[in-house]
Order: C-alpha cells, then structure tokens, then sequence
C-alpha cells in the first residue's frame, strides 16, 4: 500500500456509497455463512442509517474507488463507569485485502472515534470459530471477557 492509489480513505458511508456497504455486509454473510439481509432488511438498513436520527454509524474503506472494508456500531452505555460504550457491531475486509494492515486501520479509527465521543470502552463480539480475528484483537490489546452472550430474537419477545 505504499502507492498513493493503493492507499486507504476512510470515509463515512453516504447516500452514494450506500449500496457498496450493502455488498460488503453481503460478504460478511458469505464469510460467516449466514444468509444476507434480506429485501426488506436491506430497506431497514438504509432507513435507520439515512434517517435525521440515525439508529448506526457506518464508515468503508476505500482504496482508489472501490469500497474494500467497512465497519458498523452504535452507542450503548455503561451504568458502572457512567459514559458511552461504543460497540463495534462489524468490521470486515474483503478476502483480497486482507494481510495488508486495513483491517488495523479501520480498529484504530474505531478507537480514535470512542475516544473522540468520550466512551469509556469498546465492545464487539467474535464467532467461537473465527481464530484469526480473535488473534487479531488480542494483538491489538482487546481482552476475553468471562461473559457469555445471549440473544432473544424478535420472535420470542
């Protein structure tokens, strides 16, 4: 990524690049073996982010004009430490580029972000299976928590 064409811009996803980010949440599913959002999921996805009160923040990376990454999360926040927690619900780089350093960037302007917003920490969750990410935050000073997550789906409220 020394050249300046190769070089990475993160940028936060708008009206223009919208449909790329929908992609590249299509590959994540595709790496994690998931369905992808569905049509109707997809219409939620570009309504709560397009809205005056978006319900996520979304950024992709660039290189030159192609959209190559891309990283989603929303603001919880922590009843003991009385601040914002940001919590990364995605971060994905496309298989090709991988190994160059992207994925760090993204993380790091994650980070730069908490702090920018006052947070008091960072959250994400990573798949059991999924070594090479849970090496990659490990490197990057993340700790396993010793708490399982749950989930009640729409289904069983």
């Amino acid at each position: 990524m020394g050249k300046q064409k190769d070089s990475l811009a993160i940028k936060k996803v708008d009206a223009d690049t919208f449909d790329d980010f929908l992609g590249l949440i299509d590959k994540l599913a595709e790496f994690e073996k998931l369905a992808p959002p569905d049509e109707e999921a997809r219409k939620r996805l570009r309504a709560d982010y397009l809205s005056d009160k978006p319900k996520y923040e979304a950024f992709v990376g660039k290189i030159g004009d192609k959209c190559v990454a891309y990283a989603l999360y929303f603001f919880t926040y922590s009843s003991f430490l009385a601040l914002p927690t940001l919590f990364l619900e995605d971060i994905f780089v496309l298989k090709e580029y991988r190994r160059r350093g992207i994925g760090k960037k993204i993380f790091d302007y994650c980070r730069e972000t908490a702090k920018r917003q006052g947070c008091g920490r960072i959250e994400f969750s990573v798949l059991t299976w999924n070594k090479s990410a849970q090496r990659f935050y490990e490197r990057n000073k993340a700790e396993r928590l010793p708490w399982f997550f749950y989930r009640l789906g729409r289904e069983d409220f």
